[in-house]
């Protein structure tokens, strides 16, 4: 049976080959309801199926977009790549995901390797990037789009959320309730000191411990990203004699593991210990108590990202193009950290 080719859609719905094309992609240019119609109506009567490897041969790109993301396990990351999902499918794209877990090797791996597979352009949720990612950037002269962390150069593309700010904001918010201290607990000790966004929780926090005239020294405590580690340094931590009254946590991940740990050594939340967490996930209205968190717009912010990473203008170095889009934060007040909502 002869293959159905562009031509035969045309020739069956009476148009051109570009009107076709311009239906399968949903643009560049505009077509006329009635004709959309009757393009689609010619491709499910010949069963018609776009030879995408061909097409991304001819025009050196495809309709993938590469996702990197540090763990897909981790709540926050999940809910992130989902909504990147939902605003690459608006605009008629599929999303790769690769879990860099951490590792610069890793990183830099997937982005090879998507960058290989001809994609449109490639978001990177990042701690770094490291300078194994960089280099391969500067390899392919890729359309990179940065989420979650800050620009190191002038001229990298990035969307975020004010993470200073929304520190600051639940810090306050635990101090406001009486507490004479808040303690933080950060990420691990290999945690880049710039750029990322644990990095900017932790200034948020700093912040309004100064606003309080409070002191941070022998306050911050390490643990890694995730509930499980977070448990069991918050079986330590809450288990000595130094029990801190107050804890802000830089992820909501951590701050599940610190209530499992409170529960466990029969401390009362937020009667003898006050929690908040930062990136409200959906598990964060759950917890036992609920968990007092920072909301972002993750909506917005993918959409942002994807709108920013198939935006050709982008990759002239010094368009004068806003590079950079920061979305506020926001305190969500839940009884974790004393109050009744």
């Amino acid at each position: 049976m002869a293959k159905v080719t562009r031509d035969d859609v045309a020739k069956l719905a009476g148009t051109s080959t570009a009107v076709v094309s311009y239906v399968i992609n949903n643009g560049p240019r505009p077509v006329a309801p009635a004709t959309r119609e009757r393009v689609l109506a010619a491709i499910k009567e010949l069963g018609y199926r776009p030879d995408r490897v061909a097409q991304a041969m001819a025009s050196r790109r495809t309709d993938l977009i590469g996702l990197i993301v540090p763990d897909s396990r981790q709540p926050f990351f999940a809910e992130m790549a989902h909504a990147v999902e939902q605003a690459a499918s608006e605009r008629g794209k599929m999303v790769l995901v690769g879990n860099a877990d951490y590792h610069d090797e890793r990183e830099a791996h997937y982005l090879r390797a998507f960058l290989g597979m001809r994609v449109a352009g490639l978001i990177l949720i990042s701690q770094g990037p490291g300078e194994l990612a960089v280099a391969e950037i500067d390899a392919w002269d890729a359309q990179v789009v940065l989420m979650h962390s800050r620009p190191e150069a002038i001229d990298d593309v990035s969307v975020m959320t004010d993470d200073v700010g929304g520190a600051q904001l639940a810090t306050r918010h635990l101090l406001e309730h009486g507490h004479p201290y808040v303690a933080f607990l950060g990420g691990t000790r290999e945690t880049p000191t710039s750029g990322d966004p644990v990095t900017d929780h932790v200034e948020g926090w700093r912040r309004a411990m100064a606003e309080a005239g409070r002191l941070t020294e022998g306050r911050y405590f390490h643990a890694a990203y995730n509930r499980y580690d977070a448990y069991q340094a918050a079986m330590t931590l809450l288990a000595g004699p130094d029990r801190p009254p107050a804890i802000m946590c830089a992820t909501d991940d951590q701050a599940v593991g610190v209530l499992r740990a409170a529960r466990e050594l029969r401390i009362d939340v937020p009667g003898e210990l006050a929690v908040a967490g930062f990136d409200d996930i959906k598990e964060a209205a759950l917890t036992d108590p609920p968990l007092t968190t920072v909301a972002s717009d993750r909506e917005a912010m993918a959409r942002a990202a994807v709108d920013l990473v198939l935006d050709e203008s982008m990759r002239v170095v010094g368009s004068r193009r806003e590079r950079l889009r920061q979305f506020p934060s926001r305190l969500v007040v839940r009884r974790s950290c004393g109050c009744r909502g």
